[in-house]
């Protein structure tokens, strides 16, 4: 049995390739039910997210899984082959292995360590198991690749640390209140960044979430995100003080708080911490305002730094989770080496015990009447004839497994015994 993967990435096809290539969940049991009558191909499953596009299986060893699984993925997307080779990659059995269990660590990812590509891995599997398309070989691959994810971020903090601006954001914020559960916040201006910044915020337990903006729609469309009050732009500073955290990326060319507010602020708010998150260009608050006792200021420079120092910490502890993916892949492999060489074994095994046992049961009458002890010694000095019998091939068969060179001697042990099973 071969396991194979076929695909393409955002390191290996720009997005308009990619979202052509993309399979939507309502067409995923059709695309699996078609895999299915690859010739060759015994289990399949699909992945599809915004970065990537995957076909892995298992298929017989006299599968061109390449070709068949290039032919497939263009076919089934209506597009010329030739278009997407250039864009595709290809893994087989060990390769195969690895990568999967890359991708559900989180290394082969755009940002490394996020934990969405663990979720869509997972139901990529679902739906390959309510197909029906998934139940062996593969399986047992897919399922290991869950434990390995898990096992990295059990054992390394790959995760740990924020990689994108909105984020950084909220663990700065983190730092500074502890807990962000109930905290107020106010978005000064309607832009995408401030958007994403207010919604980790939220996840991570903010309260109130208010909005201003010079234009009173964006501010109604913004508030209505988040289920929050609108403040009127040209008197925000009227209430303030309310706020625990300010995120200001207004579009005003000039500073719209400026020191002296923020003075007048602080002194309402009986000096308890404010964080400010200035991400305007040009910025909108007053950097000296970052001087004064209770007021934590950060412009965008401020977190890309953040983020800058976390990617690296990420790096590093992508090392070591490349460490452990190397020992899960060597440990998955002497797994399905057991599992192919078992069945062989045991049927060797069990073919030479009908031979010694047939073979006793016609010489028994020639023996007479022997004692148990007798019984007990003739029955040990048999099955040891057996097992020196056995023990060579068995022994070399593990040998060329560990080379990786077995299949020819497998087969021929099989024919030689009549040995059945595949």
């Amino acid at each position: 049995m071969r396991l194979a993967i076929t695909g393409l990435n955002h390191t290996t096809a720009p997005v308009e390739v990619r979202e052509r290539l993309a399979v939507s969940a309502d067409a995923l049991p059709s695309l699996l039910y078609d895999l299915r009558h690859v010739p060759g191909v015994t289990e399949s499953m699909v992945l599809s997210t915004c970065n990537r596009v995957e076909i892995a299986v298992a298929a017989d060893e006299q599968c061109d899984t390449e070709s068949a699984l290039a032919g497939f993925l263009a076919k089934s997307r209506n597009l010329e082959e030739a278009w997407i080779r250039p864009h595709l990659y290809h893994f087989r059995d060990r390769d195969a292995i690895r990568h999967m269990f890359r991708v559900a660590a989180s290394l082969d990812s755009m940002i490394v360590g996020e934990p969405q590509i663990l979720g869509q891995l997972k139901d990529a599997y679902d739906a390959a198991r309510t197909s029906g398309s998934i139940n062996g070989f593969l399986d047992s691959v897919v399922t290991r690749a869950f434990s390995v994810a898990k096992r990295v971020r059990t054992e390394t903090e790959i995760g740990q640390s924020a990689v994108s601006v909105s984020y950084a954001a909220v663990e700065l914020a983190r730092q500074i209140f502890g807990s962000l559960k109930g905290t107020k916040v106010l978005l000064i201006g309607a832009g995408k960044m401030s958007e994403l910044a207010a919604r980790h915020l939220e996840r991570a337990g903010a309260g109130e979430i208010a909005v201003t903006n010079r234009s009173p729609e964006r501010a109604r469309a913004m508030a209505e995100l988040f289920r929050g009050r609108i403040l009127d732009y040209t008197n925000f500073t009227g209430q303030l003080h309310e706020m625990d955290v300010v995120i200001a990326s207004s579009g005003a060319p000039h500073f719209i708080l400026t020191r002296d507010q923020m003075k007048k602020v602080m002194a309402a708010r009986r000096n308890r911490p404010m964080f400010l998150i200035d991400i305007a260009v040009p910025r909108n608050i007053e950097p000296s305002a970052s001087e004064l006792d209770g007021v934590f200021l950060y412009d965008i420079d401020d977190l890309q730094r953040v983020v800058q120092n976390n990617v690296t910490s990420r790096q590093t502890e992508a090392g070591e989770a490349e460490k452990i993916v190397a020992d899960e892949v060597e440990r998955m492999i002497a797994r399905l080496k057991a599992r192919e060489l078992t069945p062989t074994i045991v049927g060797l095994q069990q073919y030479l015990e009908g031979i010694r046992s047939a073979e006793m049961e016609r010489m028994r009458g020639r023996f007479g009447n022997l004692t148990p002890q007798q019984e007990e010694a003739l029955d040990a000095l048999t099955k040891a004839m057996m097992n020196k019998i056995a023990h060579a091939p068995i022994a070399e068969l593990r040998r060329q497994a560990g080379s990786g060179q077995h299949h020819h001697f497998l087969d021929a042990l099989r024919r030689i015994f009549h040995l059945n099973e595949g």
